[in-house]
């Protein structure tokens, strides 16, 4: 036998078959480790809602019980019901139909926005919602993602020509949403706007002088917030304990901090905690501490630990893209969902400022479920792998 026809025989050959289902592509294509990872933070985040339910079914104006102590755990369930195939359906669309709803969601929402002071409901003191029959949503939530997509694909152009004014242009659409949502107020989702808004400037290849001056506009935001809104000062007066009165109590993020490290490591057992009874908006705001009081400061490290793979993978599924636009998308989409994960923990360690912001797919809310839904079905579009398309023949050693 010739050495050609030894070195074939040595192989084993297996013929992929030519004619895939749509399914079976997007099985092949879709980043399997990233879903898992996502569904899992939903999993937690019914186990968790159904721990913090029975303080929310609480009235605090008469200490009773006013609905089903799980109510909140059926409505999360009914949420997650709804975002998971909205989340999947998305995620099988091609890159350009995926960035075209972005854009369209995102002009919906803007104008949704616009509207929320004229129809909005006041909630706690803030003017965030529109009722609808049946249903309460927050337009800034369904906002945040499409925003990004499209300041991604408004900067991706600069690539193409840079003579088109888009960093102006997302400047200036950034700032009306910034000073829309100040005034709802919404001092916190105006934090992840402008942030996300930077590190897409920063990914596009905006010069550094560039940055460092925006930097310190920044900064300069920041004393001016602290001089002139009075929402944000007296959210970082209560953080400080500036002008606080001794017989004033614990603020919200002394309780929340107590409630989280009052499990220790292990947790007090579930349905065991008695702090989260004290913790007001237990079932969304400062969900993470009651994890850490039921469940342990080991969970709560387990659940940052999945934040950061989520993150992680991300950024390698990006290492090997050529496209500007999947880049900052992508990466935009990653920044907003782990900056929010920050800061939401960040708040209930007592690191941060209380800024009413959700823990991803953790805490408990209707919109907040649905905007992320559709937030990652964008980003599982976005990360996708082309398929392998036509027959043809995988040779494989066999070890002879």
């Amino acid at each position: 036998m010739s050495r050609a026809g030894e070195l074939v025989k040595g192989f084993r050959t297996r013929t992929v078959p030519r004619e895939r289902t749509a399914l079976a592509i997007w099985f092949w294509e879709i980043d399997r480790v990233l879903l898992s990872l996502i569904v899992a933070l939903m999993a937690i985040g019914l186990v968790a809602v159904a721990a913090a339910s029975p303080v929310a079914a609480i009235d605090r104006s008469t200490a009773q019980i006013t609905v089903n102590p799980l109510n909140y755990f059926y409505r999360q369930l009914v949420f997650v019901g709804l975002g998971l195939p909205i989340m999947l359906v998305i995620s099988m669309l091609p890159r350009p139909q995926a960035r075209r709803l972005a854009t369209f969601l995102c002009v919906f929402f803007f104008v949704m926005l616009l509207f929320v002071p004229l129809l909005g409901s006041t909630v706690n003191g803030a003017k965030r919602w529109i009722d609808l029959p049946g249903f309460r949503f927050q337009p800034s939530e369904f906002l945040k993602p499409v925003y990004v997509v499209t300041l991604a694909w408004l900067l991706s152009l600069r690539g193409k020509d840079a003579s088109l004014p888009v960093i102006p242009l997302t400047g200036v659409l950034t700032l009306l949403i910034a000073a829309i949502l100040m005034r709802q107020p919404d001092f916190g989702q105006t934090v992840i706007f402008l942030a996300c808004w930077g590190c897409l400037l920063l990914l596009s290849g905006l010069p550094m002088r560039w940055i460092a001056a925006l930097g310190g506009v920044g900064l300069a935001g920041l004393v001016a917030v602290y001089m002139f809104y009075e929402n944000g000062r007296q959210r970082i007066n209560d953080f400080l304990g500036i002008g606080v009165s001794q017989d004033a109590g614990p603020d919200q993020t002394d309780l929340a901090f107590r409630t989280i490290t009052h499990g220790g490591f292990t947790g007090v057992g579930p349905g065991g905690g008695q702090h989260k009874f004290r913790l007001p908006e237990a079932h969304t705001d400062y969900i993470f501490s009651v994890i850490g009081e039921e469940f342990g400061l080991l969970a709560c490290i387990a659940i940052a630990l999945v934040y950061l793979a989520i993150v992680v993978r991300v950024l390698l599924r990006l290492l090997d893209e050529e496209d500007s636009f999947t880049i900052l998308a992508a990466a935009g989409l990653t920044t907003q969902f782990g900056l929010q994960a920050i800061i939401n923990m960040g708040v209930n360690a007592q690191i941060f400022p209380s800024k009413g912001m959700t823990l991803p797919f953790i805490s408990y809310g209707g919109s907040s479920m649905l905007a992320l839904c559709i937030g990652v079905g964008l980003l599982l579009a976005f990360t996708r792998r082309n398929p392998f398309m036509g027959r043809h023949t995988v040779v494989k050693w066999s070890g002879r």
